[in-house]
């Protein structure tokens, strides 16, 4: 049973304090499957949260869609105004023929009241464009899964465009759609364009424009997610060999990198003011890394199993007062809040990226805050100063050997084996079937994953072994300083929030929204926002 704050270590908590109040649980307002049952945890594909925000004839009309298993689904979103009607969907679809639903994001720049526009990525590679209100849109990118075979794990619209879409995949390569161009049913034969040091970016050799428009291989092992600078000038991306690296979109040249302490990484996002990206992955850390410094700054330590997700809290970066005690009243927390988020919506009001407005416009924040979540049921909130940076100072070297413990040694070989069945590039370990819409390469996919069960193993272990080499080599470099050598972090909120693991982490104006395995989607109410309208009548007793 979920407790309050003061509650054992293990349990469930509904409520956590910061410095600016006390967050709270909005059970009213959780979204689920209409049945409100638990989904089966087996399913291996995270269930993810995406949001757009309407704002018509100031009338606030926003949309949540989740994925849960098979199932994907849309709801207007009421947050902690009303209490969430799971009877009265939008939109809900089902997908058969084994191909799940793993990832999706609203196109902000088109919304409207009369229509949005929303990718949906699938376990067999597919990339579909729906439009959940008018529902008379529907379109299959990849159906004949001649571009890649291997599972979606992010995908996103560039910023400040109405065509252009990104989907990377487990394979490693990340692939630019532009969504007018008519598919072709043909395989996509590929030319080189721009290549640099763990990198590659193709086009397709074709008469007439075509997609994908081009292909990036990053890194080795899977591309787990890449991230947008907040003047979308620049992609951040994280791979299964470890590595972050950031690249000026436009040129496609590489800015920087930095590595992991050990394993992958799978998350990363930018501070508001493009000066900072933090990452998550299998080392269990959140890492922060300057943008302009090209350097580690500092590690949070936090979390006992892998980090899943990372986000900065744009509502809350910035209003600290500079001796870091004084977050205002409730009402000064609002106030604030509606200038950073117009200031954030300004900055996207153009068609062309080129005119997205730079951050170095916006005043430097004194406090950044960013949250992260992982696969030990925990939610970690974290905060850095200018002055926390500035004021660390490194021990004194008394030993240069950069080469890892032994017991060190062990624990990242048992990782990487323990993550091959789940996470190798090809994406071989279960069986691809295509949307519903067209099964017919089932048998065939069934009969080339058990042929290419001995190769797929030997590429594993030849893999692991390679980034276990280079893990070793990069420690105590500027790539992958010692934990000592950077600034440490710990969290101001560490707390069990769900029965099982994390999958999704967004922080909104009134509200932060959480998301668990089991299909959970969870409300957190921000200080002063509680009492709203969050009481129904149930059997004449309000609740």
């Amino acid at each position: 049973m979920a407790t309050a704050e003061g509650g054992g270590k293990d349990e469930v908590k509904t409520q956590f304090t910061t410095r600016e109040g006390t967050y709270k649980l909005m059970t009213l307002s959780e979204y689920s499957r209409p049945t409100r049952q638990p989904y089966s945890v087996q399913c291996c594909h995270p269930v993810k949260v995406s949001f757009t925000s309407i704002n018509e004839t100031g009338v606030c009309n926003d949309k949540i869609c989740f994925n849960v298993g098979r199932e994907l689904y849309f709801y207007p979103y009421k947050g902690v105004r009303k209490a969430a009607d799971l009877t009265k969907p939008l939109d809900k679809r089902t997908y058969k023929g084994g191909t799940l639903p793993t990832c999706h994001d609203f196109n902000q720049l088109t919304a409207n009241a009369k229509g949005v526009s929303v990718i949906v990525g699938f376990s067999a590679g597919q990339v579909q464009l729906i439009d959940p209100i008018r529902k008379d849109i529907s379109r299959i990118y990849n159906e004949e899964r001649m571009i890649d075979k291997s599972k979606v794990l992010c995908l996103k619209w560039v910023p400040g465009t109405e065509h252009m879409f990104i989907a990377c995949h487990q394979s490693g390569f990340m692939y630019v759609y532009n969504e007018t161009l008519v598919p072709v049913n043909t395989p996509p034969h590929y030319q080189l364009v721009k290549q640099g040091e763990g990198y590659a970016v193709f086009t397709c050799k074709s008469k007439t424009p075509r997609n994908p428009v081009y292909r990036w291989a990053v890194g080795e092992g899977s591309a787990n997610e890449f991230a947008f600078s907040p003047d979308a000038n620049y992609i951040a991306c994280v791979s299964q060999d470890g590595f972050l690296r950031v690249f000026n979109y436009d040129t496609m040249e590489l800015h920087g990198m930095m590595k992991s302490y050990f394993g992958g990484l799978v998350c990363v996002c930018w501070s508001p003011d493009g000066k900072y990206i933090v990452v998550g992955g299998e080392d269990d850390l959140v890492t922060v890394w300057s943008f302009f410094e090209q350097r580690v700054i500092a590690r949070g330590r936090g979390h006992s199993s892998w980090v899943s997700v990372v986000t900065f809290d744009h509502y809350t970066t910035g209003m600290m007062n500079v001796d870091g005690t004084d977050f205002g009243s409730d009402d000064d927390f609002g106030t604030q809040n509606n200038d950073l988020s117009n200031n954030r919506e300004r900055s996207f009001s153009n068609y062309s990226r080129n005119s997205i407005r730079s951050t170095s416009d916006l005043p430097p924040p004194h406090l950044y805050r960013f949250g992260s979540i992982g696969q030990d049921t925990q939610l970690c909130l974290w905060e850095l100063t200018e002055d926390m940076i500035q004021q660390f100072q490194p021990p004194a070297r008394t030993r240069t050997n950069t080469q890892l413990s032994a017991s060190h040694c062990n624990n990242i070989s048992h990782k990487s084996s323990s993550n091959a069945s789940s996470n190798h590039p090809d994406g071989t370990h279960s069986k691809f079937s295509t949307l519903s819409l067209s099964d017919k390469h089932k048998e065939k996919n069934k009969k080339d994953s058990v042929s290419s069960k001995s190769s797929v193993h030997s590429h594993l272990n030849k893999m692991h072994l390679r980034i276990f080499e280079e893990a070793s080599k990069a420690i105590g470099t500027q790539l992958c300083p010692r934990l000592d050598e950077v600034l440490t972090l710990e969290p101001i909120v560490a707390k069990k929030v769900a029965h099982e693991r994390l999958t999704s982490l967004l922080f909104r104006e009134d509200c932060l929204v959480t998301a668990c395995q089991e299909g959970f989607v969870s409300t957190w109410a921000r200080p002063g926002k509680v009492g709203m309208t969050q009481q129904v009548t149930m059997g004449g007793t309000v609740v």
